[in-house]
């Protein structure tokens, strides 16, 4: 305690020097490099006041056209901050005032998160954290990276890794109890939207899966979330852009996902980074956005690793994280005296977000130490010359002892006395409703989406043109059925492998499944079903368009109950592969491996299916057993091949004649059994149900594992800076 003092009392000097107009120096640079061998020094900040309280009044005018923020500026730096009006997006016509939401409050105290590691239990993400949201309020909680702020928005909202353990109480409206399905949103840092939906299509479905009841009752929810988000003028675009034209830019599309949750019109919104990725012109058309939504009632907390000066302006309260402490929990305006009292003013022309996150993050230590021998036009550099550990150490026992952190204690147990009123879940949308939905929207989907459905039914057509050409004119005679049966491979074997072209098509349909799934909008269960008969259509028409071209190319048996055979053959042979391309994309969720993968699988099983050599003759511990017994394509082409040559006989000379079985038996291995082509049908719809049930636990088990294992490489990086 007694470095940390001297080495405030002597930044607190340094900073008052450095504010007289006699001892400043002026530069433009933000840092400066110390003369070498200069006697250490804390570190001073240029322009330093020292920061009164001021009270925030924020007010949005009547007709919803700006937010003023009008301040009582005691220093000539607060004058500065939100001075003026930030225009925000004129509200539809015909709207008088937002519809309210009864807002909760949501206390948490003594929260401390751990990631279990190789010891047990022991990387503390979160250090005993306290602090407290209110209804129509904005809290947001800042940091640098790697400071736990994700980890601590997910265990206030519930939803930490099952790797993470949670110590501490959360209290919703005084009581401590889980928030149920429908009360509260939830915001991704990166969700994924379905590009080739429009702004209210999308939100629409969305609904639809949420929500129980009519469908018709839903369009004014629909209404209000694109109201209250300002997507008006954005209501009947594609998010993703079409053809030539561009989608919608990165702040529409996070104001998107934010609607999403807003169509349950929850009490409680929690958002993870909602200015992610955004310009300072979005940013602050979000956070004004946000503004109107807290003004209805709704509660918001979120994360946010830096922002502008209009920005920090709109913020209630902050919390401010360093390595998993907590640094200061209040009033936005009261972190600045905050600052000021433990030794560290902000300067006049810096945003003080900047500030604090030049204070707080260790990574600029690594940049001092850059800095060390370099020499600017002045010749001296001093930046910051106090160590970030030694700042945060100051600024984390100011905090202790202040009355800020009395003050805290204090709400807390006035929140926490007596119990409020209990949220109450909304209802679900039934299981029948969200397959119905799912499939509907799937279709919509498919017919929009030319690049993975109609290329590819463009591809298989050129396919079947190509094998059917190259193979046209073959009679049915004994010298053509080697012939014949390298023409039904090849069909089957080329049209299995293009269709690996729609492995980007399943990995984004999980992706927004497993955003869907995090938030309890859908299940695996209704997500296979859905999914499933949604690509029959598909692929059905896939299979009777290529059948066609390729049975008269090849000029098979004349007869309709073989051509429906074939069809039905190939539409098996079709859907297995999409069961199996599921269960890789399921696996890996990332479109290289999987396409790497689907190939690798392909190419074994073409070599075991019995063309190239017959399967009894195949090398039995690894090739015959199991291989060429899971190799689909050989229930196919031994189904098709039987469907062509059973039941006939050539002529051999004038007088004798073999049957179609003789005649192939040296080729390719089938069975005499007149009904063994209907059992390897059979088998083809045994292999797509095994592939689809090995998906439901996949999807169940192994997505949202493969989610939580990047929340836990998070939370873990988290970890390596409190260490």
């Amino acid at each position: 305690m007694e470095e940390i003092q001297s080495q405030s009392d002597n930044y607190r000097s340094s900073s008052s020097s450095a504010s007289s107009p006699a001892s400043r120096v002026p530069s433009s640079n933000f840092f400066y490099l110390r003369k070498p061998g200069s006697l250490r020094q804390p570190i001073s900040f240029e322009d330093s006041p020292e920061w009164e309280d001021t009270d925030v009044d924020v007010r949005v005018e009547d007709g919803g056209d700006s937010i003023h923020v009008a301040t009582t500026p005691a220093s000539p730096s607060l004058s500065k901050l939100n001075s003026g009006s930030m225009p925000s997006p004129p509200l539809p016509e015909g709207a008088v005032v937002a519809r309210k939401i009864a807002g909760a409050s949501i206390v948490w105290r003594d929260l401390t998160v751990t990631i279990k590691g190789k010891r047990k239990y022991s990387d503390k993400v979160v250090k005993s954290s306290n602090g407290y949201a209110l209804p129509g309020t904005m809290t947001v909680i800042m940091g640098p990276a790697k400071s736990g702020k994700s980890t601590l928005l997910r265990a206030i909202a519930g939803r930490l890794p099952d790797s993470a353990r949670m110590y501490g109480e959360v209290f919703v409206n005084g009581a401590k109890s889980r928030m149920p399905y429908g009360s509260y949103g939830f915001v991704e840092r990166e969700s994924t939207l379905i590009g080739s939906l429009t702004v209210q299509e999308f939100l629409y479905y969305s609904a639809l899966l949420q929500l129980p009841g009519f469908f018709c009752q839903k369009r004014s929810v629909v209404e209000d979330a694109i109201q209250a988000m300002s997507l008006g003028d954005y209501a009947n675009k594609l998010i993703g852009g079409h053809c030539y034209m561009k989608g919608l830019p990165s702040g529409e599309r996070r104001r998107i996902s934010i609607a999403r949750e807003l169509v349950m019109r929850p009490h409680i919104m929690f958002i993870d980074e909602p200015l992610y990725h955004l310009d300072s012109v979005s940013a602050l058309l979000m956070m004004v956005t946000l503004k109107k939504l807290a003004s209805t009632g709704c509660t918001l907390i979120f994360t946010i690793y830096q922002s502008s000066t209009e920005v920090f302006g709109l913020f209630d309260r902050i919390c401010l994280l360093s390595n998993g402490n907590t640094l200061f929990f209040g009033e936005t305006l009261a972190c600045l005296q905050h600052f000021s009292n433990a030794g560290f003013p902000c300067p006049i022309m810096q945003s003080p977000s900047d500030h604090f996150l030049r204070a707080i993050n260790t990574d600029f230590d690594r940049i001092i130490a850059m800095c060390k021998n370099w020499q600017d036009d002045h010749g001296d550099l001093s930046s910051v010359n106090m160590d970030t550990a030694v700042a945060i150490r100051t600024l984390e026992a100011t905090y202790k002892s202040s009355t800020d952190a009395a003050a805290v204690y204090t709400m807390i147990s006035k929140l926490t006395e007596k119990e409020g009123p209990t949220l109450k879940s909304k209802g679900k949308a039934s299981c029948g409703t969200r397959i119905a939905v799912l499939t509907w929207r799937s279709l919509l989907i498919m017919s929009r989406e030319w690049k993975y459905y109609w290329l590819r039914l463009i591809l298989c057509m050129l396919l079947t043109l190509c094998v059917g050409t190259v193979f046209s004119g073959l009679k049915h005679s004994l010298s053509s059925v080697a012939t014949r049966v390298a023409s039904i491979f090849s069909f089957v074997s080329f049209a299995s492998l293009l269709s690996i072209a729609g492995v980007p098509a399943h990995i984004k349909e999980i992706k927004i499944y497993a955003g869907e799934k995090s938030n309890h909008h859908s299940g695996p269960l209704v997500f296979l079903l859905g999914q499933l008969l949604s690509s029959i259509p598909f692929l059905f028409l896939i299979s009777i368009s290529s059948s066609l071209v390729f049975y008269f190319l090849t000029g098979l048996r004349d007869e309709f109950s073989l051509l429906m055979y074939f069809v039905l053959n190939l539409f098996m042979c079709l859907l297995v592969n999409e069961g199996l391309m599921l269960v890789v994309a399921s696996v890996w969720q990332d479109i290289f491996w999987s396409i790497l993968t689907l190939v690798s699988i392909h190419v074994v099983m073409m070599l075991s299916a019995g063309y190239f050599r017959i399967r009894d003759a195949l090398p039995r511990p690894l090739w015959t057993y199991p291989i060429s017994y899971i190799a689909f394509h050989t229930y196919s082409i031994q189904g098709l091949l039987e469907n062509e040559y059973l039941g006939t006989s050539f002529a051999v000379g004038q007088v004798r004649t073999i049957s179609g079985y003789e005649a192939i038996q040296n080729t390719y291995d089938i069975s005499r059994n007149s009904n063994s082509k209907w059992e390897n049908l059979l088998v083809l719809f045994v292999m797509a149900a095994v592939y689809r049930i090995l998906s439901f636990f996949l999807l169940q088990f192994c997505v949202g594992a493969g989610t939580s294992v990047r929340r836990i490489f998070q939370c873990k990086q988290d970890t390596s800076n409190t260490r």
